[in-house]
C-alpha cells in the first residue's frame, strides 16, 4: 500500500518503510509526526481524494534534520558588467514512514 501526502506545498508519495526527506518540520529526533493530508491511497484498492480522502492519516517518525545538496544561482548580463552568484541550501527533515491508517 502506498499513499500520496501534501507537506510544505509539495506532494510526495509514501509507503511503510520508507525514509523520506520533507522540506523542514518542527520536531526532534524519535518524534512522532501525523500527516493528514492524504490526496491518494494506492495498492490493492484505489481511493482518490476529493481533494483529501477522509479518514486517513499517515504516521512517521523524524530521523533526522540537515541541509540538503547546495544549488548555485547565477545571473549574467553581457556587455552590462552584470554578475551575480548566491547559492542556497534547503533545510531538510527525514521521516521514516511506520504506518498508513484508513477509517
Amino acid at each position: 500500500m502506498y499513499a500520496v501526502i501534501a507537506s510544505g506545498g509539495k506532494q510526495y508519495k509514501v509507503s511503510p518503510g520508507e525514509v523520506v526527506e520533507l522540506e523542514k518540520l518542527e520536531g526532534e529526533p524519535g518524534k512522532e509526526l501525523v500527516f493528514d493530508q492524504v490526496l491518494f491511497l494506492g495498492g490493492d484498492k484505489v481511493v482518490v481524494g476529493t481533494p483529501l480522502v477522509a479518514g486517513a492519516k499517515v504516521i512517521a517518525e523524524v530521523v533526522k534534520t540537515a541541509k540538503g545538496d547546495k544549488v548555485m544561482v547565477q545571473k549574467y548580463k553581457r556587455r552590462k558588467n552584470y554578475y551575480r552568484l548566491r547559492g542556497h541550501r534547503q533545510l531538510l527533515t527525514a521521516v521514516k514512514i511506520k504506518e498508513i491508517q484508513v477509517s
